[in-house]
């Protein structure tokens, strides 16, 4: 077994809690440019941490990127690579809960799709297993999105589940979280006080986590619902930034959303330290993927595009780890980092050596996290088999150093762009480098290989609307 980085200072194991929030956008934070959004209690997690300015989501959506969170493993590998639909959205479960697979489409397609499954295998490993194996208390409140109730948060090793469900969005914001007759209260956080903002409850509800475990080690997995659809802000922060100057990031709803967010923080750090287990807890932020790019929601601006997309604005995410006596304060790095590299680097501090290494696809990052050294150059892998919208076809993706190559599997096949030189995905490279195409290629044809991942194929019932 692994020696864990507490048994240095301490022979208490440190409590892990992972924030991840749900559509948070990478220049949705001040301490990542925003000139719009307020988030001082977040800045100040950065600033007493490190915050890395390369942090990817496993993918573009929701779902995909949880699962690799939890299990260590690239969406390709487990399967999960597009978001998983609520039993009120169509979600219907088998008789028998065994997941085929099956290919989608219908004629307007040219390719048919894999249909994505609607739960997480319970045979998934997670993090909050191996945790609770090693006696910690393991909760998980907020966004679940990984099944409906033979698939909750209690099935995948954690003690207790409030307000986690099949639903990727609450019904609403405001207590009873009731929407309409397809989809009525979230079925695991009952009421409790009528108009309660929902990022309110869920933030008492951590701290009464943590005060109730204080006396053992815990793990707890944080999810915002927010700042997901539908876009709701608490009354008394939309009339600030109601009468706020607006940049290019300007709906004051959102604005209210993302602050709701960071007061969430705010709570969980003043408790952390009135506690006195700052520095016997490892706190993790970051997002399930890029920003919703809409009116009613966020600009993403430098990236180009968003939510669900293959270009930065779709993937990049902000991600912030704080550990007082571990990680030095108002560090940064600039080392990619991507979702699934979490779960290794939760391994790695709390000593548990990886179940079955050669499936999981993170790397500890905690020499980075550390300043002791540089991680091995690798690449970075993402792969999405689905359509999306009217835009968004069938794509895989591999980084590499400063070169990303995007593989679309209609249409035109490459985009290649030097992100050291065009962060923002303006100038498509594909036609000048054809051999850093192919090399890239071949690579990410191995990993797509080597990870089983499910491809989509031509669709023989196609008609062409031309």
């Amino acid at each position: 077994m692994a020696v864990p980085l507490f048994a240095q200072k301490s022979r208490q194991k440190p409590n892990i809690i992972l924030i991840t929030v749900d559509d948070l956008g990478w220049t949705d934070l001040a301490c990542y440019g925003s000139q719009y959004y307020e988030t001082p209690h977040i800045d100040q997690l950065a600033a007493e941490g490190m915050l890395l300015t390369n942090a990817y989501a496993a993918a573009a959506i929701c779902s995909p990127t949880r699962a690799a969170l939890l299990t260590g493993k690239a969406p390709a590998r487990t399967g999960i690579t597009d978001w998983i639909r609520a039993v009120f959205q169509g979600g219907t479960i088998p008789e028998d809960k065994t997941y085929t697979l099956k290919y989608v489409g219908d004629s307007t397609n040219k390719l048919l799709c894999p249909a994505n499954p609607l739960w997480m295998e319970h045979e998934q490993v997670t993090i909050a297993e191996l945790l609770q194996q090693q006696g910690y208390a393991t909760g998980h409140i907020g966004k679940w999105h990984l099944g409906t109730e033979d698939w909750y948060p209690e099935t995948q090793g954690f003690d207790e589940n409030i307000g986690g469900c099949d639903y990727g969005q609450p019904p609403s914001y405001f207590d009873p979280y009731y929407h309409s007759e397809n989809m009525s209260e979230i079925p695991t956080l009952p009421p409790r006080q009528e108009g309660e903002y929902l990022e309110d409850r869920l933030a008492d509800e951590a701290v009464s986590f943590i005060k109730r475990h204080q006396g053992q080690p815990f793990f707890l997995n944080l999810c915002p619902y927010a700042v997901h659809t539908p876009i709701q802000g608490r009354p008394d922060l939309v009339a600030k930034y109601e009468k706020k100057k607006t940049t290019h990031q300007k709906n004051p709803e959102y604005a209210a959303m993302v602050e709701s967010v960071d007061q969430s923080v705010g709570k969980i750090m003043q408790t952390l330290k009135e506690r006195q287990l700052d520095e016997h807890t490892l706190l993790i932020f970051t997002s399930d993927n890029g920003g919703l790019e809409i009116e009613i929601a966020t600009d993403n601006d430098p990236l180009r595009s968003g939510k669900g997309y293959p270009y930065e604005g779709g993937i990049r995410v902000p991600m912030i780890i704080r550990w007082p006596g571990r990680i030095a304060p108002q560090t940064k790095s600039n080392t990619p980092v991507i979702s699934y590299d979490l779960f290794p680097t939760i391994c790695e501090v709390t000593g548990i050596s990886l179940p079955n290494p050669h499936n999981i696809d993170g790397t500890s990052i905690l020499p980075v996290l550390t300043q002791q050294k540089a991680l091995p150059p690798r690449p970075l892998y993402w792969h999405f088999p689905h359509y999306r919208g009217e835009d968004v076809v069938p794509y895989s993706i591999i980084r590499e150093g400063d070169w990303k190559l995007i593989k679309q599997y209609e249409g035109k096949t490459f985009e290649l762009f030097n992100l050291s030189e065009d962060l923002s995905e303006k100038q498509d490279l594909s036609g000048q480098y054809p051999e850093k195409v192919a090399a890239l290629d071949r690579k990410l044809e191995h990993w797509l290989h080597q990870v089983q991942a499910r491809l989509p194929k031509e669709n023989p019932a196609y008609v062409s609307s031309e």
